[in-house]
């Protein structure tokens, strides 16, 4: 298990309850392992974060940025985030709102595809 600051449970769960309708449109497509039987979790606390949704078997982190993410202080504030992730040894995947509203299938075929190599590397 990764760590995280067990003060983030109840925000966790807050998060979980209150998704935005481009969270809960991936989510619908990430739930009940539809993607390889991998397991998806989500608003996950990891470290001192709440990540959107997370696969352990493949290291993957998947976010949904809404627009304070492409201020100067958003950008800022991810890549630091996506720094302390990697020294996890996890891959952050970023997709704007927008792109998932529009383009679901599209998001959810980089998925498919990041898993299937992860999954390939690991096999023998």
């Amino acid at each position: 298990m990764k760590p995280y600051n067990k003060n983030l449970k109840q925000a966790a769960r807050d998060l979980r309850n209150n998704m935005t309708n481009a969270e809960k449109l991936l989510w619908s497509r990430l739930r009940n392992k539809q993607i390889l039987g991998l397991q998806f979790y989500r608003q996950k606390p990891i470290l001192n974060f709440i990540v959107d949704f997370y696969c352990p078997a493949a290291n993957l982190v998947i976010e949904c940025d809404g627009s304070q993410h492409f201020s100067p202080e958003g950008l800022e504030a991810d890549r630091v985030r996506d720094e302390a992730l990697a020294q996890l040894w996890l891959k952050v995947l970023r997709f704007d709102n927008g792109q998932v509203m529009a383009q679901i299938d599209d998001m959810v075929e980089v998925i498919y595809r990041y898993c299937l190599e992860v999954l390939s590397k690991e096999s023998p």
